[in-house]
C-alpha cells in the first residue's frame, strides 16, 4: 500500500512539473496605433503584423503569450520597469536605444519616407524643408531625423503622440509634410490619405532594422526569440504572415 501511495505521489509531482512547464508565459507589449503593424479594432482587440509575428514566436517557443497595448512614449520605460518581457512594435534598433535595452535580430527592414499634400510643390524627400512645417511621431527615429536634419536646416518640426495624428494634420493642411517609416505611411496613403496626399519618396540612407526589444539582462530570452525568428523564416511561417499585409518583401 505504501508503494502505491509513493507511486501516486510521484505521478502528481510529475504532472505538476509538466503543468508548470506548460504554464510559462510571456507578456509582450505593442503600440496598438500603427497599422498595419499593430492596431486595435472596435472590440478593443489587438491585430496586425507585429501581433501575428509575436503570436507565431510564442507558439514556436511553446509559451503562452499575453499581448498588451502601450503608448509609444512610455514603451521603453515600462519594459525597463518589468511591466512586460518584450516589445514587438516595429521598434527600430538604434545605438541610442541600445544604451538602455537590447534587441533581437531584425524581423523586417524599413526606410524613412515622406508624404506631402497632393498640390504641394515639394517633390523630393531629400528636400531640407526650410520654411516648411514637418510632422513626425514623437520618441521615434523619424522624429530624431526630422529634428536633427530638417529642424537644423530651418524647418519647423511638430511632434505627435501617434503617426495617425500627424497624418490627420497633413490631411487638414496644418503640415507641409510627414516623415515616417515607409510601410505604415504607405498604408495610410493607400487608404485614408489617398485623396489628400501623395508619397514623394524614401529618404536616402535611412533603411534600418525593426527588431524585438528586451531588457539588457535578458540574454536567454533574446536568444530564444532569435532562434524562433530563424525557424519561422525558414519554414515559411513568416512569409505566410507577411503576405496577409504586404505584396512585397519586407524582411530583406
Amino acid at each position: 500500500m505504501k508503494r502505491v501511495v509513493h507511486l501516486a505521489s510521484a505521478c502528481v509531482l510529475m504532472l505538476a512539473g509538466i503543468g508548470a512547464a506548460q504554464a510559462e508565459t510571456l507578456k509582450i507589449a505593442t503600440e496598438g496605433a500603427y497599422p498595419p503593424f499593430n492596431y486595435v479594432d472596435s472590440d478593443n482587440k489587438l491585430h496586425g503584423f507585429d501581433v501575428d509575428i509575436a503570436n507565431a514566436l510564442c507558439e514556436r517557443m511553446q509559451v503562452q503569450c499575453t499581448l498588451v497595448a502601450q503608448d509609444w512614449e512610455g514603451i521603453i520605460p515600462a519594459l525597463m520597469a518589468k511591466k512586460y518581457d518584450a516589445v514587438v512594435a516595429s521598434m527600430i534598433n538604434t545605438e541610442e536605444r541600445r544604451k538602455k535595452i537590447a534587441f533581437t535580430n531584425h524581423y523586417y527592414k524599413t526606410p524613412l519616407s515622406v508624404a506631402v499634400a497632393k498640390d504641394s510643390k515639394i517633390t523630393d524627400a531629400q528636400t531640407n524643408f526650410k520654411g516648411y512645417t514637418v510632422g513626425a511621431q514623437s520618441s521615434s527615429t523619424q522624429a530624431i531625423y526630422a529634428e536633427d536634419v530638417y529642424g537644423k536646416a530651418g524647418a519647423e518640426v511638430k511632434l505627435y503622440p501617434t503617426l495617425d495624428e500627424a497624418n490627420a494634420d497633413l490631411a487638414a493642411g496644418r503640415l507641409d509634410g510627414v516623415i515616417a517609416d515607409k510601410f505604415p505611411l504607405m498604408e495610410w496613403l493607400n487608404k485614408s490619405g489617398k485623396d489628400c496626399c501623395k508619397f514623394i519618396g524614401d529618404v536616402k540612407g535611412t533603411t534600418a532594422d525593426a527588431s524585438i526589444a528586451v531588457r539588457k539582462d535578458d540574454d536567454a530570452l533574446r536568444e530564444r526569440l532569435n532562434k524562433a525568428l530563424d525557424e519561422i523564416v525558414a519554414d515559411g511561417t513568416y512569409q505566410k504572415i507577411s503576405s496577409r499585409y504586404f505584396d512585397f518583401d519586407i524582411y530583406q
